[in-house]
């Protein structure tokens, strides 16, 4: 029987060490997403009511019905998941192809962040609270900087808008105006904390328990 030369001792070698890095690489990726899925980002916190399963995927019918649960109505609803899915599905995607059936993945959300915005989340996702009070610092006309009128919304997304940035500033008013839709203060002023209800997520679930949805 024919002894195996040196080269194939070393190739073989070889594609072991290979064989191993790759299944090392596997094994961290999922130990990084078990992670992240214990520790979710302030971002992934925001939207986590959309995601009615759990299971890290928002799907176009979830969106819809995540809205309709917020009194959004059925037209408003179904633009919403057009809009929302539409534009975050495939940014949100963990490779090139984008996804047929539109659904955004949760923990890649962070890459769906766009410009002209307050800068409250950062690219990791994460909450930046000095960015939300500045919020209110700059563009509050009311006497203690508590509130926002709609005139301070339209002064902020003027304020904050950037050049060539229409995907961005688009983005920014269907936030603004789906927020204004959804807190419908009597006296027409968002207060600070209801604001920071929207971005921390928990008014969503607040809301709809109150118009009957468990």
């Amino acid at each position: 029987m024919a002894q195996p030369s040196y080269a194939d001792v070393v190739k073989n070698d070889h594609g072991n060490e290979l064989r191993k890095e790759r299944e090392m690489k596997k094994k961290e990726e999922r130990l990084k997403a078990l992670d992240d899925a214990s520790n979710p980002t302030s971002l992934q916190k925001h939207i986590e009511f959309w995601d009615t399963d759990h299971d890290g995927v928002i799907w176009p019918k979830d969106t819809f019905i995540g809205f309709y649960k917020l009194g959004f109505g059925l037209i408003l609803s179904f633009a919403a998941a057009l809009i929302i899915n539409g534009a975050f599905s495939y940014p949100t995607q963990r490779g090139l192809m984008p996804d047929p059936f539109f659904r955004i993945r949760v923990d890649k959300i962070q890459r769906g962040k766009h410009g002209s915005d307050s800068g409250a989340f950062d690219n990791r996702g994460d909450f930046i609270e000095a960015k939300f009070d500045r919020i209110f610092r700059e563009y509050s006309s009311v006497e203690d900087k508590s509130g926002l009128t709609r005139y301070d919304t339209f002064n902020f997304i003027r304020g904050q808008r950037c050049v060539l940035d229409f995907f961005g500033i688009m983005a920014v008013i269907f936030e603004w105006v789906s927020t204004w839709i959804l807190l419908n203060p009597k006296d027409g002023i968002i207060r600070k904390e209801d604001l920071y209800a929207v971005y921390d997520g928990t008014i969503f679930e607040k809301i709809a328990r109150k118009r009957g949805y468990n």
